[in-house]
């Protein structure tokens, strides 16, 4: 008797179709008798049915027939899998591997079993056998090292595939999470420095390599990598920066502001480096004050920074120079950003008004921040400053006896105090008080000696 022979197409779990006794899956199915032919046919029927049971049952009666038919094991997995009985599926997809394991079907439903019950060290194990049939399934094996935290194979293989077949959206969401933990920045350090003598014209590489540096505060590593992207790409927005500091350097204004606006308008670029630039260019419009306007255009690119306040630290380095005029247009430009700074730098306010003799400007701001800080004496004290020397004396005397209550071991603040009620009360006509102040001010003074 001739052996009869069919040949079937599945569609499988996969969704890929499958020729039984063609090249897929598998290469031939003999049927040796009329039984193993009929339960075959009833396993295909009733699982196109989604009897998956009654399939099982009938490819049992198959298996007992032929014992070694790599396709019986598949089909029995495949049934399990629509059951979600992930044991039993993964089982018989391993037999059928284990008779052709070149069969990447199989091993991907070993996969597909592994990876329904997190069984992810099993499913890396199996991904080991099927990549070498279909590497597609690398991008599986990165997601799988993340999932069992084997970051130094993911950040491996993700720089293979990066190099290989480009970057993914995915895997450069994993290589972040990755280098975000210091111990594995120094192999990716190695692999930007190795991409970039492989791909100089390559700009992403460069500015992975900065932002690294960056997080490190390695300064001298950052200048060497930023001069090579300005050989390689000149063009380059983080090309500037080296290009600025050259630019400085010789003393070339226009296109030392030219690029400095480049890097502070760039999304690309670490706001470190954006504050670094800016300072070089403070110091640089300080000794050149033609380019004061140029400055606060500057400033203007800090607005949206959250992290810190430009223009107050602008009016402070302006302050620590005697520079109150400037200090004074700074400050009030960062109440814009700050309405209610920190003591600290109101006082440095205050005193820049105070300086160059700003009363009314004084009188309204040290006004307005006792409402703020209510407990804190010197406010009160600039408030009658102002106010003696615009002639409200009342307001003067009533700010200043109110705040005294606030002095505590502070010798000067005490003495300013006094000397200023001494001026309220002489505006007042009021000399006893006037010459009791006065008298009080110097021994203070001589206590203060001692």
């Amino acid at each position: 008797m001739k052996k009869k022979s069919i040949v079937v197409l599945l569609i499988g779990i996969f969704g890929f179709p499958f020729v039984l006794v063609a090249q897929t899956e598998p290469n031939e199915i003999t049927m040796v008798n009329s039984e193993f032919q009929d339960s075959f046919y009833e396993s295909l029927l009733q699982k196109g049915i989604e009897n998956n049971d009654k399939a099982i049952v009938a490819l049992e009666k198959c298996l007992r027939i032929q014992p070694d038919d790599a396709t019986i094991y598949s089909e029995l997995g495949k049934n399990y899998l629509a059951l979600k009985d992930y044991k039993n599926a993964y089982t018989y997809f391993e037999k059928a591997a284990q008779i052709d394991p070149k069969n990447k079907w199989f091993w991907i439903g070993m996969y597909e079993a592994s990876y329904q019950i997190k069984n992810y060290n099993q499913g890396i194990a199996t991904l080991t056998h099927l990549i070498p049939l279909d590497p597609k399934f690398k991008e599986d094996l990165v997601s799988l090292y993340m999932a069992t935290n084997q970051l130094d194979k993911a950040l491996l293989l993700i720089n293979e595939l990066n190099d290989t077949v480009g970057k993914s959206d995915q895997r450069e969401l994993y290589k972040l999470q990755i280098v975000s933990q210091g111990k594995y920045q120094d192999v990716e350090i190695t692999n930007l420095i190795a991409q970039i003598d492989k791909y100089p014209k390559v700009e992403s590489n460069y500015i992975a390599l900065l932002y690294l540096y960056a997080k490190a505060n390695d300064d001298v590593k950052i200048k060497t990598t930023i001069q090579k992207l300005a050989t390689e790409i000149p063009t380059s927005e983080w090309a500037q920066v080296s290009l600025f500091k050259e630019y400085v350097d010789n003393n070339d204004a226009p296109k030392a502001i030219n690029a400095m606006n480049i890097v502070l308008a760039s999304a690309k670029i670490d706001a470190k480096i954006k504050h670094r630039i800016f300072n070089e260019f403070l110091i640089f419009a300080t000794k050149n004050p033609q380019y004061a306007p140029d400055l606060d255009k500057a400033i203007a690119y800090f607005d949206t920074d959250t992290t810190i306040n430009v223009a107050k630290e602008v009016g402070t380095f302006y302050y620590t120079k005697k520079q109150f005029d400037k200090a004074i247009h700074y400050y009030k430009w960062s109440l814009k950003k700050e309405p209610n700074p920190n003591i600290a730098t109101s006082l440095a306010l205050l005193q820049s008004y105070t300086e160059t003799k700003q009363f009314a400007a004084l009188a309204t701001q040290s006004n307005k921040w006792i409402e703020l800080y209510p407990t804190q004496p010197e406010l009160y004290y600039y408030s009658g400053l102002a106010n003696n020397q615009l002639q409200q004396y009342k307001k003067a005397k009533d700010f200043l006896e109110m705040g005294l209550d606030y002095v505590v071991d502070d010798g000067t603040l005490a003495i300013n105090f006094t000397i200023q009620l001494g001026e309220a009360f002489n505006g007042l006509g009021d000399f006893k008080k006037k010459e009791y102040y006065f008298t009080k001010a110097n021994q203070l003074i001589k206590d203060k000696k001692q």
